[in-house]
């Protein structure tokens, strides 16, 4: 099985998904679509068809030029009719509106998300000379709040390992399954705190991927892009400990090269190693919403921390423009330049 086969049959499946969503759009939709393959990955296009199809729901039971039509009537001469007023009750319908008898929520990012789609949806069609003007463009997003950055401090990440490694924090039902999960959950957290890898990262994670002799393993990033990270001594021997056990266990079929399996013998999905990273969080900083993507952020942040090298910091977690990974880790600069203040002091109190 090729060291990529997760990572191909994910996308099999995506691109499915996005074949029937799309039969439930426009049929113009179709060449958005087949537009931006290049340059979108299978999960963008997909959220895409799902936030358009929340837009085209919106015309026909919202609009009155559009109230009953179905949605697969709809042509570009109709979208081309729309106007900038349409735009802005779209976006104050994203507030609420009923799906299945259920009211959909959304807030800020939500609605910046729908809209943003909608942009690249529009300017595709404008840029193709088959709409007037990209009307939608005079639509301003939500603005979104910057969000704090939860991280762990040093005593809490040794608390976290240890936690794994004893299972004393446990529950007694959890300590039960512990002695058969604590090299494998303890391999992934030391992982995720000393690289920064993405959880997308871990789950495509095959045997073959880890080299101990150069202490690197390779991952699949967002586009598909092939890079090596290198390890630490301490997730080395975590790794190598989890290995040994690992190489002793017969995987289900499509899970043979899986490095890391659930108790089930398949590999492990997302939502598994969230669960997994929020069992152990929530006993040792309850008032923490710890995530993998937190442990990424906790390793982003001390290795700003140690090496004051934003780009080496954006290189290492992937980040394709070093801007956002300024706008999250330069706040530690500040606080910096704040202790300085309060270090030098003119007169003997």
């Amino acid at each position: 099985m090729p060291d990529n086969e997760y990572y191909k049959n994910n996308s099999i499946n995506l691109n499915n998904r996005l074949k029937e969503l799309i039969k439930e759009l426009p049929d113009f939709c179709a060449d958005f679509f087949m537009g931006i393959e290049s340059t979108t990955s299978p999960l963008t296009r997909l959220n895409y068809a799902y936030d358009l199809r929340v837009f085209f729901n919106f015309a026909v039971t919202e609009l009155a030029d559009y109230r009953g039509k179905n949605i697969k009537d709809i042509t570009i001469s109709d979208f081309n009719a729309l106007e900038t007023t349409h735009f802005e009750l779209y976006l104050n319908y994203l507030t609420y509106y009923n799906k299945n008898d259920d009211i959909i929520e959304n807030h800020n990012t939500g609605k910046a998300r729908k809209i943003s789609a909608l942009k690249s949806f529009s300017k595709y069609y404008y840029k193709k000379e088959q709409i007037d003007a990209n009307k939608i463009a005079l639509i301003d997003s939500p603005s979104i709040k910057e969000k704090t950055i939860v991280r762990l401090e040093p005593d809490e990440i040794a608390n976290l390992i240890d936690a794994s490694e004893s299972g004393d924090t446990l529950s007694k039902k959890q300590q039960s399954y512990h002695a058969k999960t604590q090299k494998r959950d303890t391999a992934i957290l030391t992982l995720f705190l000393g690289t920064g890898i993405r959880v997308s990262e871990l789950v495509g994670l095959n045997i073959n991927d880890v080299d101990f002799k150069s202490n690197a393993f390779n991952v699949t990033r967002k586009g598909g892009n092939q890079v090596t990270l290198y390890f630490g001594s301490e997730v080395k021997s975590a790794l190598f400990e989890y290995l040994e056990e690992r190489k002793a266990v017969i995987a289900e079929t499509g899970s043979e090269n899986a490095l890391f399996l659930s108790l089930q013998k398949k590999r492990l999905t997302q939502r598994s190693i969230q669960n997994l990273v929020k069992k152990y969080s929530k006993t040792v900083t309850p008032l923490k919403n710890i995530t993998p993507h937190k442990l990424r952020s906790t390793y982003g942040t001390r290795l700003y921390q140690e090496s004051g090298d934003i780009y080496l910091v954006a290189d290492v977690l992937g980040h394709k423009d070093v801007n956002t990974t300024r706008k999250h880790y330069a706040a530690m600069s500040e606080e910096k330049r704040r202790l300085a203040a309060k270090i030098i002091k003119l007169r003997d109190e």
